[in-house]
């Protein structure tokens, strides 16, 4: 099948109407599918495998503003490309992995070397989506991972909200990233989408049980009514036994959490964005729950950029392990952080905020955290 079909199913099941703005990716996505196939077909049987190497498919890089499909788009491609060793992860979490991995081979005289071999003995093809740089050890080492993969013969499709010149603007030693810039510009066709942000036509709640009621997933302002909207999120979502403010050991660091109740968790803002934490921290919390309640965000000026980015790190983590989330937060999403260094970052996670409490999102299947990629 090719991925401009499956994509035409996946809209009319959808309810939606196909866009314009997607035609120029999806003929390059039929194009790389067709690429595959036709590897696939040169190698043959397993002696055929071991003798022929044909060239690997050139990739794509969809990049575009936030909401604009490119997520849906590799969807759409990784369902019909023809391979069995293909992976679609998000780049944070792939990069999490890389670095354990890494760690577990220092013994080793050259263990990212190691791990992209043992990538390769797993994956012919891997998807990223929401590829960018925000971290200087992925900055470090991020050419002699992919050119070791392109070495391995791993091909790849990314999506990003950058072009791959946009990628780690200012961040320290950038120079060292511009060679993996340059091998992304050479190996991956790109495309770039344009469009409205569709997440913000979904709808804005949900039922809860039999009720004709409506729970609201993000209140705002702050105040009492805000609060008993997370608690009524928390007793629909509640498994077991509520524990009240538990402390949980994540990543050797202590998290307060408000109360747990099995795979459902209430944090304060505070708890999570206004202290040192890792984007590790966040995806460990997405590999124990699958709900979380976050309470009283506020709206961050320019002097708050860390906590907006740890806020903008757990978002991400969420949304892409499909999580269930209900906020309180003292302005609207796209109110909450307008000004500073990550503000143009924060655009991704005002559009998320929104996509979390509509029907689709909800009830799309959760995606399991990638402990191991090798």
């Amino acid at each position: 099948m090719r991925v401009s079909d499956h994509y035409q199913q996946e809209i009319q099941r959808r309810g939606y109407k196909p866009l314009p703005e997607h035609q120029a990716a999806l003929g390059e996505l039929d194009r790389c599918n067709d690429e595959w196939r036709h590897y696939k077909q040169r190698r043959g049987g397993p002696l055929s495998k071991m003798l022929i190497h044909p060239p690997l498919p050139r990739g794509g890089y969809m990049w575009g503003g936030v909401g604009v499909g490119k997520s849906f788009l590799m969807d759409c491609f990784f369902a019909v490309v023809p391979l069995e060793r293909k992976l679609r992860i998000h780049f944070h979490e792939f990069m999490r992995a890389t670095h354990r991995e890494m760690n577990d081979l220092k013994s080793v005289e050259n263990p990212l070397h190691e791990v992209a071999l043992r990538v390769a003995r797993r994956y012919r093809l891997i998807c990223f989506d929401e590829f960018h740089v925000s971290d200087i050890a992925d900055a470090m080492i991020l050419e002699r991972l992919l050119s070791a993969l392109v070495e391995a013969r791993v091909g790849f499709v990314m999506t990003s909200n950058y072009p791959p010149s946009g990628l780690y603007p200012d961040g320290l030693h950038r120079d060292r990233l511009l060679p993996a810039i340059e091998l992304i510009e050479d190996r991956l066709a790109q495309v770039e989408l344009g469009g409205e942000d569709l997440r913000r036509l979904q709808d804005a709640s949900i039922e809860i049980g039999d009720s004709s009621e409506h729970l609201a997933l993000y209140s705002s302002p702050l105040g009492r009514a805000s609060e008993l909207q997370l608690a009524r999120a928390f007793k629909e979502w509640a498994e077991g036994v509520s524990v009240e403010r538990p402390l949980l050991e994540i990543q050797g660091r202590r998290i307060p959490a408000v109360r747990t109740a099995g795979a459902v968790a209430w944090f304060t803002f505070e708890s999570l964005c206004c202290s040192p934490r890792a984007q590790t921290d966040y995806l460990e919390l997405a590999s124990r729950f699958n709900s979380f309640i976050v309470s009283d965000v506020p709206v961050m000026p320019a002097s708050m950029a860390s906590e907006a980015r740890r806020f903008t790190w757990l978002i991400d983590i969420l949304y892409d392990h499909g999580c269930r989330l209900a906020v309180s937060a003292a302005a609207e999403p796209d109110q909450l952080y307008t000004a500073g260094q990550f503000a143009q970052e924060f655009a991704r996670t005002a559009s998320r905020l929104v996509d979390m409490r509509s029907t689709n999102y909800l009830h799309s299947q959760r995606r399991e955290t990638v402990e191991r990629i090798a």
